[in-house]
């Protein structure tokens, strides 16, 4: 039986489950502010394997060292978004929050609906130890941490066709012209240089991500998250949409593009079938690759790297965007009680090394230290072993923008990409239009 591939969408929180489900009882219905755990600690997160099992198991492994109770409540995706909005505002969160870090974690900080657990975090330096430095940043706020990471990381990669390549007598770009040259030899072989899904618009932005880091450095962009007044009119976000313009003048993109979309994996059908050289997309791609792909994957046609790096600009090529993790905060109207053992949880409970080899036995990176044995012991091991060591060596790991933003901006984001990328767009109107707010 094939397996479901792993998508975006599926990452950042789309559940396989019909309906929200309690794993584990631990206590009654309690008052405002207690997501119903009564003396001990509540917990919302999504439904769906292999997560809900993992952390189903971690929780129950967790009530098991009688050091307080957790109860795990999952919801699908849509559902727990509506419901944890709800209850933040309405003062009644459960203990513990899932999320995404980013816009929304800054929301909830700025409205002081969660718990500054910087203090805290300084206290134990080993448990921040533990986890990979580069995933802290969505877990940050105006340098003060909101957030725990949880789970596996999803940076985005520059898929290759390592066939292809061969074929048209090129390598994997590691600079911009490199990127130019297998443009101009794949056009010339007829192959499509870069497999894009552009309908979907944020397989688009991934392009933006990586242009304006490598041209302006993270800098540029964590201004523009933190919500700095004209961050949006940086030179670099300017450069970074010329060379959007650059591809689309050089046929970068393989032939209908703009009405490809992701969720029908269209575009890694162009690169297993040998009919495009390269594909900039996340991580979590790979396993539908390997499952889809006949023996793409297994044959060694799959090669992986970083974004090329671009003549003055200031991004270092190790910088990486993407999905650092997920995150889990502590809602700041639980009671002194339950959030002493969401914290004990956090130490001894929710990403120890059984849920650690879980993840990798699932195909993924956790975001933990010490992962080198276990990966090189995977059969996936040379693809998870790089993922896992250009986390380690990324000096910044910045956040994917739709998540990074607000909703409303993020949208804004969205209209105003697709447009650019159509040329419909010069990229002095995008900048203006994001800075102002406005959709194309």
């Amino acid at each position: 039986m094939t397996p479901s591939p792993l998508t975006r969408r599926s990452l950042l929180g789309l559940s396989l489950g019909a309906s929200a489900a309690v794993l584990a009882s631990c206590g009654t219905s309690g008052p405002a502010g207690s997501g119903g755990a009564g003396n001990g600690a509540s917990f919302w997160a999504l439904s769906g394997e292999p997560n809900e099992k993992i952390y189903g198991d971690a929780v129950e492994a967790f009530n098991g060292l009688d050091k307080g109770a957790v109860e795990i409540t999952f919801f699908q995706n849509d559902a727990y978004k509506q419901k944890i909005r709800t209850a933040i505002g309405a003062g009644e969160a459960p203990t513990i929050i899932y999320g995404w870090g980013g816009g929304g974690l800054r929301t909830y900080a700025q409205d002081s609906q969660v718990e500054d657990l910087t203090s805290w975090i300084g206290e134990n330096a080993d448990f921040k130890n533990r986890f990979i430095e580069s995933v802290w940043g969505a877990a940050t706020v105006d340098e003060k941490i909101y957030a725990v990471p949880l789970g596996a990381t999803q940076p985005i990669i520059l898929f290759q066709n390592t066939k292809v390549l061969e074929d048209i007598g090129a390598s994997a770009p590691t600079t911009w012209d490199q990127l130019m040259d297998v443009i101009e030899k794949a056009k010339s072989q007829g192959v499509a240089p870069i497999s894009l899904a552009g309908q979907s618009r944020w397989t688009s932005m991934m392009w933006l991500e990586y242009l304006l880091d490598r041209i302006g450095g993270p800098e540029v962009f964590a201004r523009i998250a933190a919500g700095e007044k004209d961050a949006w009119l940086d030179p670099s976000v300017i450069s970074m949409g010329e060379k959007v313009g650059d591809l689309i003048e050089a046929k970068a993109f393989a032939d209908g593009f703009e009405s490809m979309a992701a969720d029908s994996n269209t575009d890694q059908a162009l690169l297993w079938s040998d009919k495009a050289a390269l594909m900039l997309h996340g991580g979590w791609t790979f396993g539908s690759m390997k499952a889809s792909g006949g023996d793409f994957v297994q044959s060694g046609r799959l090669g992986f790297g970083p974004f090329p790096t671009i003549d003055g600009g200031k991004g270092e090529l190790t910088n990486l965007v993407g999905n650092p993790c997920n995150y889990l905060s502590l809602s700041a109207v639980a009671s002194d009680e339950q959030k002493e053992i969401a914290k004990t949880f956090f130490l001894e409970g929710y990403m120890t090394d059984q849920v650690a080899s879980d993840l990798v036995a699932s195909g993924s990176v956790p975001v933990i230290t010490g992962q080198d044995e276990a990966l090189a012991g995977s059969e996936d091991a040379e693809y998870l072993q790089w993922v896992y060591q250009s986390l380690q060596d990324a000096p910044a790991f910045t956040q994917s923008w739709d998540q990074a933003l607000q909703p409303t901006e993020a949208e804004t984001l969205l209209v105003n990409i697709e447009q650019l990328f159509l040329g419909k767009l010069t990229p002095e109107q995008f900048a203006e239009n994001m800075n102002s707010g406005t959709a194309a």
